[in-house]
């Protein structure tokens, strides 16, 4: 991949989130909202089961974040258990870095620009996280490059945390659906165990408006799952 393919991706994926953040998009994603929180708490749940399985303890493990945004998650890793100094992230958008310097300790590390840069040292790291990053790159070479930088950072025996829907949205040309075979193609050594989550998010706030408690009840229907999570393992 060239540096101006790189870098042209890059700039098109800062306008792609700057077209986001506008303050009725935003409220879309308050966890004030029902389908917001059910969402949210399915996918914890899932998440912790995942976790259960593994080898080994939180507190010892090494966790990085493609992807980190405001620092969300990395609290949320914080609440479960992680030590603060085993955590790093790295965000591409300097609004977004900002707000996750200032939420989280001083002894998680933080990287600003393009993930597939970021001074991880190889075999490193227990656990990699990317939530709904690689269905913003649309440029398929980025993302290998990317795929290609968090399987190197992974010690053996070490899993990508993924998540990310796997259909397309026809009213959002900013983000496409990331398959499990394009999964399986960026991390073509693993072993991959995977779900479907998430009821699909404009049918969630639908059902949500007549009543919280039919979330579930559509959700129940795997046929509307939008959301995959994945756990991408690199071979002993």
């Amino acid at each position: 991949m060239s540096e101006q393919e790189r870098d042209r991706e890059l700039a098109a994926i800062h306008q792609r989130y700057a077209r986001r953040e506008d303050s009725a998009a935003l409220d879309r994603y308050s966890l004030l909202r029902p389908e917001v929180w059910q969402m949210l708490q399915e996918r914890q749940r899932a998440m912790l089961r995942l976790l259960a399985r593994r080898p080994g303890r939180l507190a010892d493990w090494r966790l990085t974040e493609v992807g980190c945004g405001a620092g969300g998650n990395l609290l949320e890793m914080l609440r479960l258990g992680f030590t603060p100094e085993h955590l790093s992230g790295i965000e591409l958008l300097p609004q977004r870095f900002e707000e996750a310097r200032s939420r989280l300790p001083a002894s998680c590390v933080l990287h600003l620009g393009d993930a597939s840069q970021a001074p991880i040292p190889a075999a490193s790291q227990d656990l990699v996280l990317q939530f709904t990053v690689f269905s913003s790159i649309l440029s398929d070479t980025v993302q290998q490059s990317v795929a290609d930088a968090m399987w190197r950072w992974l010690k053996p025996g070490g899993a990508v945390l993924w998540y990310d829907f796997t259909v397309n949205n026809p009213r959002n040309a900013d983000v496409r659906g990331v398959t499990m075979a394009r999964v399986r193609s960026l991390f073509p050594q693993s072993r991959i165990n995977h779900q479907r989550l998430t009821l699909a998010p404009p049918l969630a706030r639908l059902v949500c408006r007549l009543h919280p408690a039919a979330y579930p009840l559509f959700n129940s229907l795997p046929v509307l799952r939008t959301h995959v999570l994945a756990c991408i393992e690199k071979p002993l």
